[in-house]
C-alpha cells in the first residue's frame, strides 16, 4: 500500500474515505539548521516518513507536513526559519478546525520537533477538541521511543545526536554527511533534564539563546549537542520501526 496522501486525493475521494474513516495525521517539524553533515529539513522529514509508513500500513489519510516550527534559538546559523509560536498555534488550529469541518473527528499530530514544539501544538489541539468535539491525539517522537532508544544505547537528547542522525541515515541516508559531523558531550545540568527518559527532579524546558548557541559555534566549530558520529543506519532502522509500530497503534485505538 502507498502513503495516502491528502493533497494528491481529490475533493470526491476524500469525501468517499471520509463514509468510512474520520482519522488523519498530521506531521508537523521545523526547517532549522542541524549541523554541517544534515539537512535543515531534519525534524520535519523524520515526522513525515514515521506519518507516511503508518499510513502505508493502515490506509489513513496524512496531511501536508506544517515545515516550520519555532527555532528561534537555531537562528544562528543561516537558512533556519522561525516562526513564533502563536502563529503556528493559530495555523495549526485552522488546519484541524477546517479538517473538522469536513468530518475529520480524530487527528494524530506527529511531532519532529521534540519538547520545543509541545507547547503551541497542546495548545491548539485543547483548543480545537474543545470547539469542534473532535479527539487530537500529540505523537511526539522522542516522548514515543523513549524505551526503544534505551535498548539501542542512544545516548541522552541533544541536537544532531546520534538519535536524529541514526533515524536519518535510515530514511535520507542522501542526505546526511556524517563524515563532517563531530561529537560534542552533552553535558548534564543540576536540575535540569529535558530528555523524556530522565527521572530526575528537573526544571522545565526554555529555549537556548541564540547568544548560546553562537558561543558553541565558536568553542566547538558547529551547532550540535551529542555524539552524531555514533550514528547508525541499523539503529535508525530499528528506532524507526518501533515508532511507526507505536503510531500504528495509536490510530488503531482510535479506530476502535
Amino acid at each position: 500500500m502507498t502513503t495516502n496522501w491528502l493533497y494528491r486525493r481529490t475533493w470526491k475521494e476524500v469525501e468517499t474515505y471520509l463514509e468510512t474513516d474520520s482519522r488523519i495525521i498530521i506531521p508537523v517539524g521545523s526547517c532549522e539548521q542541524h549541523g554541517k553533515f544534515a539537512p535543515l529539513g531534519t525534524d520535519t522529514l523524520a515526522a513525515v516518513a514515521v506519518a507516511a509508513d503508518a499510513s502505508r500500513r493502515t490506509g489513513v489519510l496524512v496531511a501536508p507536513p506544517l515545515w516550520y516550527g519555532w527555532s528561534p534559538h537555531h537562528m544562528v546559523k543561516p537558512g533556519t526559519v522561525s516562526i513564533r509560536a502563536e502563529v503556528l498555534m493559530e495555523l495549526l488550529a485552522d488546519a484541524l478546525d477546517s479538517l473538522a469541518r469536513h468530518g475529520f473527528a480524530d487527528f494524530v499530530v506527529v511531532n519532529g520537533h521534540r519538547i520545543v514544539n509541545i507547547a503551541w501544538i497542546q495548545i491548539a489541539a485543547e483548543r480545537v477538541q474543545r470547539l469542534s468535539k473532535v479527539r487530537v491525539a500529540l505523537f511526539d517522537l522522542a516522548y514515543m521511543s523513549s524505551e526503544i532508544s534505551g535498548r539501542l544505547g542512544f545516548g541522552t537528547i541533544g541536537h544532531g545526536e546520534e538519535i536524529e542522525i541514526s533515524h536519518m541515515l535510515h530514511c535520507h541516508p542522501e542526505l546526511v554527511d556524517l563524515k563532517q559531523a563531530r561529537d560534542n558531550p552533552k553535558t548534564e545540568k543540576e536540575l535540569y533534564h529535558i530528555d523524556p527518559r530522565n527521572c530526575h527532579d528537573t526544571l522545565c524546558y526554555v529555549p537556548a539563546t541564540e547568544d548560546d548557541l553562537r558561543k558553541l559555534a565558536q568553542k566547538t566549530g558547529d551547532t550540535v549537542t551529542g555524539r552524531p558520529t555514533r550514528s547508525t543506519a541499523e539503529k535508525g532502522r530499528r528506532y524507526h520501526e518501533h515508532l511507526v509500530e507505536r503510531l500504528v497503534q495509536v490510530l488503531e485505538q482510535m479506530e476502535s
